[in-house]
């Protein structure tokens, strides 16, 4: 538990400083439960989307179904699952995957939709079986577009996250939280700062893991 610390300036570097133990086990919590999230998220959103490209008039229902989640306010989420499940973890996962759904299926049927239909004929006409097109020709053409919903999702989650310190799960969310009840502007602006950064780091990660995976595009481009 940290210390009562009352007003002062309004940043207390020093007061960080002497806190890095806190802000480790903080960010510890706040990556674990972005990554769950989105890991989780992720693996759903794959399944329902094939599934909705097989079978075309699933996808009204499925994109439905996932539009209303995300149009829950988190802390009525948050507060109609704490009866169900209480203050825990998989409470906190339960809403944080929710708000990522709609996003990775709309960008991954966007993606694999985009494909040419010239070239998934040429695959089939080299006798691509169905399994094989997906994994070796439609997923890596359609990894640019997936990819950025996969920023999306997860720069929005890292966000989420500090509203899970209302039932205990916040990561950095926990600062934000106890800055306020103290009146303490370190502890809200470290909490804030901290969550940018982490959201900008990822964001400029996922690009970087994009363009690793697909120098085929880099060099389309600078043609």
């Amino acid at each position: 538990m940290l210390a009562q610390t009352g007003s002062g300036p309004f940043i207390r570097w020093d007061w960080i400083w002497s806190h890095l133990d806190d802000v480790w086990e903080r960010t510890v919590e706040h990556v674990t439960l972005t990554a769950l999230a989105v890991g989780i998220g992720l693996l759903i959103s794959v399944a329902l989307s094939l599934l909705a490209l097989r079978f075309r008039p699933a996808l009204g229902p499925i994109t439905w179904v996932t539009g209303v989640l995300y149009t829950i306010p988190s802390l009525a989420l948050f507060a109609f699952l704490v009866p169900i499940t209480g203050l825990s973890t998989l409470t906190a996962e339960i809403g944080l995957v929710s708000y990522t759904l709609l996003i990775l299926i709309r960008n991954i049927v966007a993606g694999l939709d985009g494909v040419p239909a010239e070239i998934k004929e040429a695959a089939r006409g080299m006798g691509y079986t169905r399994a094989r097109m997906l994994v070796e020709i439609e997923l890596p053409i359609a990894l640019p577009v997936i990819v950025a919903g996969v920023r999306i999702a997860s720069v929005t989650t890292i966000g989420l996250v500090t509203v899970t310190a209302l039932i205990g799960q916040g990561g950095y969310g926990f600062f934000i939280l106890q800055g306020l009840r103290r009146f303490f502007n370190t502890e809200i602006f470290l909490g804030v700062a901290l969550s940018v950064m982490l959201a900008v780091l990822v964001d400029l990660s996922l690009i970087g893991l994009e363009r690793a995976l697909t120098p085929w595009a880099r060099r389309r481009a600078a043609a």
